[in-house]
């Protein structure tokens, strides 16, 4: 990775930052509904996963904590916001908001509020691939807690069996809406759970996005080369909490300052300076003009785009031409 990828990935984590807070501050404003899950502290794992796949080539599909992903597959920040806001504009048309942000065109199939969800599909877009001949990859994003669900091991045994193409991420950031891991997971390290159905797997810092890189560079490599699944665990941490309704109170201040300390922006940021590749005004000069940038496009893009009317409701939700939906069907 050289210097010019180095200090693009920082400024893609850095808007990625900005983005979720000014999600934060929407939603404080009333001007976003439903659910929020923000995605603070967990930068380097999209962002390091996706330099080493092909965006917009390979297949991803996540669970709701799913608006960095989606940019970071190429959707449009744009429409990501103005989903959120439940505008016609936005990337499922308002239909979704903000746990499931979804773009076919960049080949982000959606993230899903049902926990364990993306499973199956994942496994399924890896068996669509293989009968087809793709080189695509299917990459399933993942937290911990989901890895209690059922179909996180039925996926996971029919993808050894059948050899398919899909890279597993795990996000750990230790805790199931409120629940710590080890109160809910009997094989807190992930990555050993894959390992009982014979599929590669291994464990990494996802604070570092060097190190995320490497990684995912050898896990992306091993699926697309054919030779089955691989299930790479991050190590991570969320620095607000599970959703806006959860103030964060089961965690020490103790615990989420360690954490702070090894934010995944500023670690990657002091390695560039240290390397004489960025200088702290370079960094603050950059994070100015994010912030307008997003002041500038996104938020009156969202704010100004009109609301789904009322008559059209079920439009894009039930298929117009599908005969079962037209009572044609016998």
């Amino acid at each position: 990775m050289n210097a010019a990828d180095k200090k693009r990935l920082l400024r893609e984590m850095l808007y990625a930052r900005r983005f979720e807070e000014r999600c934060y501050e929407a939603y404080v404003e009333r001007k976003i509904g439903g659910f929020l899950h923000l995605y603070p502290g967990q930068e380097a794992c999209v962002h390091g996963v996706m330099e080493a796949a092909k965006p917009g080539h390979d297949y991803v599909i996540t669970g709701y904590r799913d608006h960095v992903h989606a940019i970071q597959c190429g959707a449009d920040p744009k429409k990501v916001m103005a989903e959120l806001y439940g505008k016609e504009t936005g990337s499922s048309k308002g239909r979704g908001g903000s746990m499931h942000i979804f773009d076919v065109e960049h080949r982000f199939m959606g993230g899903y509020a049902l926990v364990g969800g993306p499973f199956p599909l994942a496994a399924g877009i890896g068996k669509a691939i293989k009968l087809q001949g793709g080189d695509e990859i299917s990459i399933c994003f993942l937290g911990d807690a989901a890895n209690n669900q059922g179909s996180f091991h039925e996926s996971l045994n029919m993808a050894a069996v059948w050899e398919l193409p899909v890279l597993f991420v795990c996000e750990n950031n230790l805790y199931g809406i409120g629940t710590r891991i080890e109160r809910s997971t009997a094989v807190q390290e992930q990555y050993k759970r894959a390992c009982g159905y014979g599929i590669e797997a291994a464990r990494v810092d996802g604070q570092d996005i060097e190190t995320v890189y490497e990684a995912a560079l050898k896990a992306v490599d091993y699926v697309r080369s054919g030779k089955g699944p691989y299930f790479l665990e991050l190590s991570t941490y969320r620095y607000r909490g599970h959703s806006m309704s959860d103030a964060g109170a089961y965690r020490t201040k103790e615990e989420q300052q360690e954490w702070i300390k090894r934010d995944p922006i500023n670690l990657f940021k002091e390695r560039l300076i240290e390397a004489g590749e960025l200088s702290e005004e370079d960094f603050q000069s950059l994070d100015k003009e994010i912030i307008e940038q997003i002041d500038r496009d996104v938020i009156p893009f969202a704010e100004e785009s009109p609301e789904p009317k009322l008559e059209e409701l079920e439009k894009y939700v039930l298929a117009e031409n599908d005969p079962w939906v037209k009572g044609g069907a016998q």
